[in-house]
């Protein structure tokens, strides 16, 4: 083994003590040291693994470097190669056992919340990402407050013959009072489009009852199965408080707001949407709650808002909304 490799494999034993020495505004995160760049800006975009046999790999997803701890001591301290092996040699003679030995977070379960909220930490926002030019593909103009979509350069995707990398819109499944429950994963070809994957969709975390929500709700929500086909929606009524259950069943299982007046269903154009909508006024029949259900002209709302364009589909919209909605909702106000 080289000197450099054995150097380089001796950081990655001691990846997160580097870490606090070179990159101390950075913050751990489940197994990953998350900062803004190799100067150690703070931020989230460059991110280094902590534990197992890549420990010490880091990725920038804003610029795209990427190396071990050898490279990044060398783009942290302006070094040129033999400099940087000097570094990391009188580093790794330095007491460094008790930075070393502080408590580990216990790795989150598969699936679990905390595996979820450790995600989306993980996560940038998605402002000029790759997940925002596949939604723009789509026809979907973003809110200006899009907290709860980010975006994951190189998101886990586990298959039959193993674990895959690939770039991933995140979405971040809440309760009512706002905490991450959940995650929802569509995986993107760094190309455009959905990544050619059997299942590009999945969701983890707790999510019964919960949603991707886009503004809280009050007196009156929207509530639809997919993001997409909320951000259809979110498009021509950007002010409407929204919620993606996620699926039908999802849908049917929503926990509503207790202060919910009227509830829109913007339901697929399926049978099982068509349930969706009768087995929430069934769990929700003592409630003083008016459930509307909204059908698409397609298969769903973000089809028509391909085929139809934003005007033709405010005016489908226009006719399922009660006037006082049309008024307060709605971009355009001619539909009346």
């Amino acid at each position: 083994m080289s000197k450099a490799a054995e150097l380089a494999r001796r950081l990655g034993q001691n990846a997160e003590a580097a870490c606090r020495h070179y990159l101390p505004k950075g913050r751990k995160q489940g197994r990953y040291w998350l900062v803004g760049d190799v100067t150690g800006a703070p931020g989230r975009s460059l991110y280094v693994r902590l534990s197992g046999e890549r420990a010490g790999n880091w990725v920038d997803a804003a610029t795209a470097q990427f190396g071990d701890l050898l490279d990044l001591i060398a783009l942290n301290r302006g070094l040129e190669f033999r400099a940087a092996l000097d570094e990391a040699q009188n580093f790794l003679r330095l007491p460094i056992a008790e930075s070393s030995s502080i408590a580990r977070e216990t790795p989150a379960p598969t699936g679990s919340p905390d595996a979820a909220r450790r995600l989306f930490a993980a996560s940038r926002p998605i402002s000029g990402t790759l997940a925002e030019s596949y939604l723009r593909s789509r026809g979907l103009v973003l809110p200006r407050d899009i907290s709860a979509l980010r975006f994951h350069p190189r998101c886990f995707h586990h298959t039959p013959s193993g674990r895959e990398l690939w770039p991933a819109l995140i979405a971040a499944v809440t309760d009512l009072g706002g905490a991450v429950t959940g995650v929802h994963r569509t995986w993107l070809d760094p190309s455009g489009g959905k990544a050619p994957l059997a299942q590009p969709r999945r969701a983890m975390g707790r999510l019964l009852g919960n949603g991707v929500r886009f503004k809280a709700a009050r007196d009156v929500l929207m509530a639809a199965e997919g993001v997409e086909t909320t951000l259809a929606l979110k498009t021509i009524m950007p002010a409407m408080p929204m919620v993606a259950a996620l699926s039908a069943a999802h849908l049917a299982a929503l926990i509503l707001p207790p202060t919910l007046r009227r509830l829109y269903v913007a339901r697929d154009n399926d049978e099982a949407g068509r349930l969706a909508v009768q087995k929430l006024r069934e769990r929700h029949r003592h409630r003083d709650i008016d459930i509307r259900a909204l059908t698409p002209r397609a298969e769903d709302f973000n089809a028509d808002l391909l085929t139809l364009g934003a005007d033709r589909l405010g005016a489908w919209i226009a006719k399922q909304v009660v006037a006082d909605d049309i008024a307060r909702f709605l971009i355009a106000h001619d539909w009346l």
